[in-house]
């Protein structure tokens, strides 16, 4: 996979707070997650496609794509993720990439966005839900994640935390279990993770929800019982 050649872009505010900017040529379209969008000239038209289906709900995003157009002549568009994080580029060239729910930022025309049914097993415990999306194709994907994306390069066998994994590349089997024994599961603070094993790449996110989420409990506002 190579960098992302489609689009002229910038991406700045990384690791923690990043938003990209895409300078559209005349004519030039990309397809966005929902809400992704936080500016853009006048001359850029946006359009709100049906995609996916229900299956794309079920995956933790929403069932709309929203596509960008410059109009008649260049234009410049902003997007951001949901979420404190980083925005990653990657260049398919007929190559395809699994990437959890919230991941997806926006693509390139020619990826195809698809869903991925895990199974009941593997879909309940890795945290990633019942659905992976599925970008394939050749054109530029960017991804946001909760924190810095760290790319890793796998050969032979290799284990993620459930929370941490953002994105893999097609052709890695994988498997849902726990890193250690039973102690280690419920008292380490280490749960499920994902066993890695082939030849590919992860991406692995900084931060995970779970760990903020108790973060922040103590300091949510609490009603007095007066």
């Amino acid at each position: 996979m190579t960098q992302p050649t489609e689009f002229n872009y910038e991406i700045k505010g990384q690791p923690d707070f990043s938003y990209l900017t895409v300078h559209l040529e005349a004519g030039q379209t990309i397809k966005a997650e929902a809400s992704a969008m936080t500016s853009m000239d006048t001359n850029i038209s946006m359009a709100t496609k049906f995609k996916g289906g229900f299956k794309r709900f079920f995956g933790g995003e929403s069932i709309f794509i929203n596509e960008f157009t410059a109009d008649q002549f260049a234009g410049q568009l902003t997007l951001a993720g949901g979420v404190m994080g980083d925005i990653v580029p990657v260049h398919l060239d007929n190559q395809t990439i699994f990437i959890q729910s919230g991941g997806f930022l926006a693509s390139g025309m020619g990826i195809q966005v698809d869903t991925k049914w895990q199974g009941m097993i593997k879909g309940f415990f890795s945290g990633a839900g019942l659905f992976l999306l599925k970008c394939s194709g050749k054109g530029d994907v960017f991804m946001s994640t909760f924190g810095g994306l760290i790319p890793i390069e796998v050969n032979g066998d290799y284990v993620v935390d459930n929370n941490h994994l953002v994105a893999f590349t097609e052709g890695l089997e994988y498997n849902i279990t726990k890193v250690a024994g039973y102690k280690s599961f419920f008292f380490s603070g280490e749960g499920l993770v994902t066993r890695f094993t082939g030849q590919g790449r992860v991406w692995v996110q900084t931060h995970q929800y779970p760990a903020f989420a108790s973060w922040i409990w103590p300091f949510r506002p609490q009603r007095n019982s007066n």
